[in-house]
């Protein structure tokens, strides 16, 4: 799976499933769209229980944990493993127009079922499913501060051996701690210290595959010992 972390650009994987009995709660490191198609999925999130039912869908965000089990003769859905941050605006509400949504995931499907001559359909449908469920606000956003979220992440990266805050992170952005913290949700789908970790823990991958030791990666990244970053590798 991707590595969720604003140095990359985003990454989308839809896929057609057809889910039975539960296997177990997990969780990901990306936003899970779940659209029923048919049948009816019991999905819980976090403790919280919902019923997925054709027409309906549901946004999984990063880290939280969930299990699914289909009622009956089983359930199937399109599913969309994306990392794309603004999906945070959609994982707390209902789509404005499931119906809509629900006629785009049924073409989406049967574009699945013929790849070849659907390439354009596919290539676009995950930015036309987010459109769907989150029609773009006029916009207010032009006033705003522009955070440059990729010169942050090296400004970040040069520094693991400091205990960095979110207000260290407000403070090179030029806004309030709390401005930044909510920037972060919306335009990276994370807490402002979640998004810090995941790019830490991005890097030492990076270094880890470049063949440098458990070692001297944890000594670059800011983990206190070899064992804190194997386990965070691990997790």
């Amino acid at each position: 799976m991707p590595v969720f972390g604003s140095s990359l650009p985003p990454r989308h994987e839809l896929a057609l499933r057809d889910y039975g009995h539960s296997h177990g709660s997990h969780a990901h490191d990306h936003f899970q769209v779940l659209i029923g198609l048919d049948g009816v999925l019991d999905i819980e999130v976090e403790g919280r229980g919902a019923g997925i039912a054709a027409g309906e869908a549901q946004v999984v965000a990063p880290g939280d944990r969930h299990d699914f089990s289909a009622r009956r003769h089983g359930a199937v859905c399109l599913v969309l493993d994306t990392t794309q941050p603004a999906w945070a605006r959609c994982a707390e509400r209902a789509p404005p127009d499931s119906a809509q949504l629900h006629a785009l995931a049924r073409y989406l499907a049967q574009c699945m079922k013929q790849p070849r001559t659907s390439a354009l359909a596919l290539q676009h449908g995950p930015a036309l499913l987010l459109e769907a469920w989150s029609p773009a606000p006029a916009s207010s956003s032009a006033s705003r501060r522009r955070i440059d979220w990729s010169l942050l992440a090296d400004w970040a990266r040069a520094r693991w051996h400091e205990p960095l805050s979110v207000a260290d992170l407000a403070q090179v952005a030029c806004l309030s701690p709390s401005q930044f913290a909510q920037r972060c949700r919306d335009e990276q789908g994370m807490g402002a210290m979640q998004w810090l970790r995941s790019l830490r823990l991005a890097h030492a991958r990076e270094l880890r595959l470049g063949g440098m030791s458990v070692a001297e990666t944890a000594r670059r990244t800011g983990y206190r010992s070899p064992s804190a970053l194997t386990a965070a590798l691990r997790r």
